[in-house]
């Protein structure tokens, strides 16, 4: 015997559609004054082609061009890196001077 079919068979009639959501164009834009504005668009694409901001890069979902965010360390960490290097220097050249065996 066959297999049954879930969702009561065969449906007639039309397919119901879905709307889809649509663009907002106008959010990339800004007036300030007597200037506008544009959000960053794909280089490859061309001005018409806005990037998707995501966190840490922005992406265009035409081409696949990506643009990753740079990270900016502290001021701090890199001061407390150049004083303790000067330690780990010597404590890597006691390491690395053989042991010779009589």
């Amino acid at each position: 015997m066959g297999k049954k079919k879930k969702g009561g068979g065969v449906r007639k009639g039309k397919k119901k559609r879905k709307n889809k959501v649509p663009s907002k164009k106008y959010s990339k834009y800004k007036v300030d004054g007597d200037k506008l504005e544009r959000k960053p668009y794909c280089p490859k694409c061309g001005p018409g082609v806005f990037l998707a901001e995501h966190k840490g890069r922005k992406y265009c979902g035409c081409c696949g061009y990506t643009v990753f965010d740079k990270k900016e360390a502290p001021k701090k960490e890199e001061e407390s890196k150049k004083e303790e290097s000067p330690k780990k220097e010597e404590a890597s050249k006691k390491k690395e001077t053989p042991k010779k065996k009589e």
